[in-house]
């Protein structure tokens, strides 16, 4: 069955179908419905693929992650493809498995495929990046490079919040347990905490992230015991949860001998024991924001405004004050 089947039975024009299965809300929602109710019955399918031969366009678009299977992602990857079906187009998702060269490789060969690529903190160097933008329009997420459209959130509302409670328990000795070496996240959450912490009369100590596998919490529960700081504040969800079964392990009371804060609220921190204080990032919004402003750039060839988003602090269970 062709579009011009559709078009038949439906009594309107080819276009008319076209608009109504490609560009929804474009029609009358009766109209719309008749055309897809049609193209349903008759077993009717769009081909991205052969709709870029004549125009080169697949109404595609790529979400490239460093980890499938990181929690944190989910909302992001579910607003990113509800947007971008809401304008027609399909999504391919990818991951470099945090390696940069996997990830350059995996982009090139996803800009073959795609309109337009979204790039979800990203380990690329801003180089590598521009490269990529020169390409076809692409967006970072949690990333600011020069001359290339990203989404970041606003981290200080979260992070002032955060250390407001702290203090007011009574802690003074911060230790920040950081994300990968590659991360531009990682470091902007460090400066941001610094400064912050600085304007409290805090002191925060960095402490590496260990190298990702069995013991690793154990290595960064010594790490941060050796920086005489109360609290942790942890980089994502996954390496706050397991510091806190190092910790378990060990004999470590949280929130009695050792306070911790993760940044990013993954499915499960609530439920955690105790459950994880938190500083939220609004990853599901930053993921359809992303989407909605490439998508506007793919058919109008202009950036949308942006929608500021902030940070959120999450009481929990996982502080109180410090040892004594």
């Amino acid at each position: 069955m062709t579009i011009y089947d559709v078009a038949r039975l439906s009594g309107v024009s080819p276009s008319t179908v076209s608009r109504a299965l490609n560009m929804p809300g474009r029609l009358s929602a009766t109209t719309e419905k008749r055309i897809r109710e049609v193209a349903d019955a008759v077993g009717y399918r769009l081909n991205p693929m052969a709709r870029a031969l004549p125009t080169g366009r697949t109404h595609t678009v790529g979400l490239l992650l460093a980890e499938m299977t990181n929690p944190v992602y989910l909302d992001l990857v579910r607003s990113v493809g509800r947007a971008a079906s809401s304008h027609g187009y399909n999504l391919i998702l990818a991951e470099s498995v945090e390696s940069g060269d996997l990830e350059n490789e995996t982009a090139q060969r996803l800009l073959n495929s795609v309109d337009g690529l979204i790039l979800a903190s990203t380990g690329l160097s801003n180089a590598q990046i521009c490269t990529l933008a020169e390409r076809k329009p692409l967006f970072v997420v949690n990333r600011k490079v020069r001359g290339v459209p990203g989404v970041v959130p606003d981290l200080v509302p979260g992070i002032s919040a955060a250390l407001d409670h702290l203090g007011e328990l009574g802690h003074r000795s911060l230790a920040y347990l950081a994300g990968p070496p590659t991360s531009w996240m990682s470091r902007h959450r460090g400066s941001v905490l610094e400064s912050e912490a600085d304007a409290r009369g805090m002191t925060v100590t960095k402490v590496k992230r260990p190298v990702q596998a069995p013991g690793a919490g154990a290595v960064a529960l010594r790490a941060i015991e050796a920086t005489g700081a109360s609290v942790a504040l942890v980089f994502n969800g996954l390496m706050a949860t397991d510091l806190l079964v190092a910790c378990q392990e060990s004999g470590v009371g949280v929130p009695s001998e050792l306070s911790l804060i993760a940044f990013e609220d993954i499915f499960g921190a609530a439920f955690t024991s105790p459950p994880l204080t938190v500083i939220r990032t609004p990853l599901g919004s930053l993921g359809h924001e992303a989407a909605r402003r490439l998508v506007a750039v793919l058919e109008n060839g202009d950036d949308a405004d942006a929608t500021p988003l902030s940070t959120e602090f999450v009481l929990r269970g996982s502080t109180a004050p410090p040892r004594s």
